[in-house]
């Protein structure tokens, strides 16, 4: 896992979009079944995910489209052409229903050589049914770049982020360039500090957008610098939610649209998925897609096979080889952050969100590790240093033979 301070702040903002989503009175609850009304009975008036206890977490973390007079969805329908999973040989993994237990997860699919190892599921989940995301959905925006650039949408990495969003010009973005948007070191300042009042992701979601102007612009393009560009790496989801801004602006298409004709529907993506719209319609990209494991699984499958379907190449040839290598130290020893994901020296790397999301992919193995969970804490608990082990361990069984 990240170093602890930056996947606290990974967390805090999406919980904050979230706590404001997930606000209101009674007339969206008349909408929810029967399960998730009683789970989510007793909601907190609190803007804070954090605050909500285990259940309702269980609830909402399945239902956050369902709450639609809150958050706006954007669908992303199923291909045509689901991509098969056939069975592989099982994976005996020893302590597994102990491990499933700490981490309460709801979804775990082991794929190895596009073929299941393992899958079960807990916490009343399914596999048919939606989990969030959380910030796994930012790997998922970053590969739209990709997508963006080998369409012709985006010329270069090293166009100034300005070029495609205009209203950016004349602000501390106006110097920064695509690349380091991907990477998290544009310079510009920014306190993802949840639990101070006045930090940049409690005003963040409060402010009113500048009129004909997206929120996410009408905010990050006010904010002073703090370092040239380039030189230092620091999260900041903002910033995810602006490359989203970025790629629909390129591609003139909404995120969820383009997302679904550049990856979902050739990917072979068996079910569909939704996409939590902010305050002036677009999709946060930076947290909230809901989809089926098996698809979190699949998303890994389209990383290993370097963005090429039926011999289609959806992103340029050297674009995972960029995203998942380090391209900024964070801080942590093994540890680096690439184009929206978290790197391993080892050459392995993980899509990860708060509260137990994530995409583990070891191209070494040809491994995928999809998990959705419901951790007793955002990313502070045991449960991260638990998940890491279990890595190891899969890992460690393949090498047996297992």
């Amino acid at each position: 896992m990240p170093r602890r301070t930056s996947l606290s702040r990974t967390g805090r903002l999406a919980l904050a979009v979230l706590g404001l989503l997930l606000l209101g009175g009674g007339v969206w609850y008349s909408t929810l079944d029967k399960e998730t009304r009683g789970l989510l009975a007793s909601l907190p008036t609190g803007r804070d995910v954090l605050s909500w206890k285990q259940g309702q977490r269980e609830a909402a973390f399945r239902a956050l489209d369902r709450l639609p007079l809150l958050a706006k969805a954007s669908t992303i329908s199923a291909s045509p052409t689901p991509l098969a999973l056939p069975s592989g040989k099982p994976l005996e993994i020893p302590g597994i229903d102990a491990y499933m237990r700490g981490q309460n997860t709801a979804g775990l699919v082991i794929l190895q050589d596009g073929k299941v190892r393992f899958e079960r599921y807990g916490l009343g989940f399914d596999a048919a049914g939606r989990w969030t995301s959380f910030s796994v959905a930012k790997s998922f925006t970053s590969t739209l770049v990709g997508a963006a650039v080998q369409d012709g949408y985006i010329k270069s990495l090293e166009d100034k982020v300005s070029r495609y969003i205009p209203d950016l010009r004349g602000s501390a973005y106006d110097d920064v360039t695509v690349r380091q948007l991907l990477t998290m070191s544009s310079g510009v300042r920014w306190n993802e500090d949840y639990e101070d009042p006045k930090a940049d992701v409690a005003r963040f979601n409060e402010a009113t957008p500048d009129p004909g102007v997206d929120a996410t612009v009408s905010y990050m393009r006010k904010l002073p610098r703090a370092h040239p560009p380039g030189e230092v790496w620091h999260y900041n989801t903002g910033e995810t939610n602006l490359i989203g801004v970025l790629v629909s602006s390129a591609t003139g298409k909404p995120l969820a649209q383009y997302l679904q004709e550049r990856i979902w529907h050739p990917a072979g993506m068996e079910a569909a998925a939704t996409w939590l719209q902010g305050r002036t319609g677009h999709e946060i990209a930076g947290c909230c897609i809901q989809a089926a494991t098996r698809d979190y699984a699949r998303f890994g499958l389209f990383v290993l096979a370097d963005g090429v379907v039926a011999g289609t190449r959806i992103v340029p040839p050297d674009w995972f080889a960029q995203a998942t290598r380090k391209q900024k130290d964070i801080g942590a020893p093994g540890r680096g952050y690439g184009f929206q994901w978290w790197t391993y020296d080892d050459g392995s790397v993980a899509a990860q969100g708060i509260f137990g999301q994530g995409i583990y992919i070891d191209p070494q193995r040809r491994l995928v590790i999809a998990s959705n969970s419901n951790w007793t804490r955002a990313s502070l608990g045991p449960e991260s240093k638990a998940r890491e082990a279990f890595y190891a361990q899969v890992r460690a069984l393949i090498d047996a033979g297992g």
